[in-house]
């Protein structure tokens, strides 16, 4: 399976959670590393510890003047933006998904911002349905030419990409959790964490068990989640974090010494999960 991690800086305003006393990426879906730190990481590993404080550091490309479609009245209806980041379908590269309705460009900007992130992006095709145009792109290290490896680097490329949807398309933000923090408009409704969450584990053969997270968006949920199911000696092995609106969809396959989790550990996960989840947010005061 493919390997996971992620480097970004997040605003002290929007912390990641509490640093690890312990190395905790040991599977080969999701392990921590340093080598991204020439884009000023905000999560990285050090002294084996992670830490989250600073400043958000986000590629993208210059804000434009003018919107694709400045006619658009407020009466019209705005489509969920969705991000999907897949490690699944392709066993060489990262596979990341756009769709915002029918409002999409040719997304090149969005498309230069990833490659300032030291990555190969290309667009691998569009396709249309009910719920709008497609966009997806294949994404490898331009170092390696292999898939994405690093948490941190996989939350920066979801970042990236709404942050530069929410520059292009500025009536995305009030549809996406993240408006609050980069938009202009911030989200109308409030999701009540303890209603958004939910938590499912389930057999996925003999060697795994698959883990779904549902829950309220922001940033540096993806590094928060693995961060938590590492903790307690569980080995993410590969997966799919979407973004949909105000939401967040995790699907990991996880596993514990090679086998799928029982009932108890599984008990513990989810317990581990929702407090995490439901607890209020870190106090600045005890930074």
């Amino acid at each position: 399976m493919g390997a996971w991690s992620l480097a970004l800086q997040f605003s002290a305003a929007h912390n990641c959670s509490r640093a690890l006393d312990k190395t905790i990426f040991s599977a080969p879906f999701l392990k921590l590393s340093s080598e991204f730190a020439a884009t000023k990481p905000s999560c990285i590993l050090n002294r084996r510890r992670l830490s989250s404080s600073g400043t958000t550091i986000i590629p993208r490309a210059a804000p434009v003047t003018d919107l694709e479609d400045g006619s658009q009245g407020e009466t019209d209806t705005i489509p969920t933006p969705v991000v999907i980041i897949d490690q699944d379908s392709d066993p060489d590269a990262t596979v990341v998904e756009i769709t915002f309705g029918d409002r999409l460009g040719a997304l090149l900007d969005t498309m230069n911002a990833l490659k300032n992130l030291g990555l190969n992006v290309v667009k691998a095709n569009v396709f249309l349905d009910s719920s709008g145009k497609h966009n997806k792109f294949s994404i490898t290290k331009a170092d390696t030419g292999r898939k994405v490896e690093e948490p941190e680097l996989l939350e920066a490329i979801r970042l990236t990409i709404i942050n530069n949807l929410i520059q292009y398309h500025p009536e995305s933000s009030s549809r996406l959790a993240m408006g609050a923090a980069f938009g202009l408009l911030p989200p109308k409704e409030q999701v009540d964490v303890d209603i958004a969450t939910h938590i499912n584990i389930s057999a996925d053969g003999p060697d795994r068990s698959l883990l779904y997270v549902e829950t309220a968006d922001r940033p540096g949920l993806l590094v928060d989640l693995v961060k938590i199911i590492t903790d307690i000696n569980i080995a993410v092995e590969s997966g799919e974090f979407d973004t949909e609106g105000l939401l967040a969809k995790a699907k990991f396959h996880v596993s514990y010494r090679g086998k799928a989790i029982i009932k108890p550990l599984q008990q513990v996960l989810a317990n581990s999960l929702r407090y995490f989840l439901r607890r209020p947010t870190t106090e600045e005061s005890s930074f």
